[in-house]
């Protein structure tokens, strides 16, 4: 079963949407296996975001994600990185289409509501960063 990583992110946490987009995906039919509730470590922000690290919006991006809680989850199903890659949209939330997470709920670029793996790859890599023994 393929898994994905989702982080709602501060501005969905503080404008009260996590129970809407867990909706979302429960109603297709996709699996809950992990729920973690905590503030993003400058630490793991950097390492997150490390691609990104060259452009100009970086450090508010580091503020942003850092500034209070987020919600970490793994979700289960067959071809669960792109439904999901699909139901949250464009990462420019001026470019999601309305009807996704992003095109219904997100402000710009970085303050977009939600994070979510791109990749087989980077989903065992964002799992195992966020959901590690230590973390």
């Amino acid at each position: 079963m393929e898994q994905t990583l989702v982080i709602i992110k501060p501005d969905g946490v503080s404008r009260k949407l996590v129970g809407e987009i867990l909706q979302r995906f429960e109603k297709k039919q996709l699996k809950l296996s992990q729920l973690r509730v905590a503030k993003m470590s400058r630490e793991l922000a950097e390492e997150h975001y490390a691609h990104v690290k060259k452009f100009d919006f970086f450090e508010d991006m580091m503020t942003y994600m850092t500034s209070s809680e987020v919600v970490y989850l793994v979700l289960e199903g067959a071809n669960v990185i792109k439904t999901v890659r699909k139901m949250i949209g464009a990462t420019n939330c001026l470019e999601a289409e309305p009807g996704t997470i992003r095109g219904d709920y997100g402000a710009n670029s970085y303050e977009n509501i939600i994070h979510a793996s791109d990749s087989p790859e980077a989903a065992m890599a964002e799992i195992k960063r966020f959901f590690s023994e230590s973390k």
